[in-house]
């Protein structure tokens, strides 16, 4: 199967994820974008900051590899560590198939997977001044 899977510090392009995962016989190409946002429940949030475990990349190419076996699918994903502010993408995932239906399908899958078993921590930044781990 045809996956690609990045993690980097860098802004993350959606055009070249999207422009892996499609061909002439998709009829359908979905792309999920994660973004920063200001807020987590009723608390101000200025940003967030991402860390990952040495082999998080290695996690993130088996996720995507998990569901292009179970769908036959071309399959993309990238997530950003570092610093991230609010309105910036630290996940991407990308999909292409014939039908909408399966390519919503096979996104969702992908995106849930990643975060139950990629190592990529986030700790968010408070406009209190407080920082607290998300998740652990």
């Amino acid at each position: 199967m045809s996956v690609l899977a990045i993690v980097t510090n860098e802004p993350l392009d959606v055009t070249p994820i999207e422009e892996f995962v499609e061909n002439a016989v998709n009829g359908a190409v979905v792309t999920f974008s994660g973004v920063i946002r200001n807020h987590d429940d009723d608390r101000a949030v200025t940003g967030l900051d991402y860390e990952a475990h040495p082999e998080a990349q290695r996690f993130l190419e088996e996720c995507c590899q998990i569901v292009a076996l179970e769908t036959g699918l071309r399959i993309a994903a990238a997530h950003r560590i570092g610093y991230l502010a609010v309105g910036d993408v630290a996940l991407v995932a990308s999909v292409a198939a014939p039908h909408r239906a399966e390519a919503f399908a096979a996104c969702e899958r992908l995106i849930d997977l990643i975060k139950l078993t990629v190592p990529i921590w986030k700790r968010q930044h408070l406009e209190s001044g407080v920082a607290e781990w998300v998740g652990i």
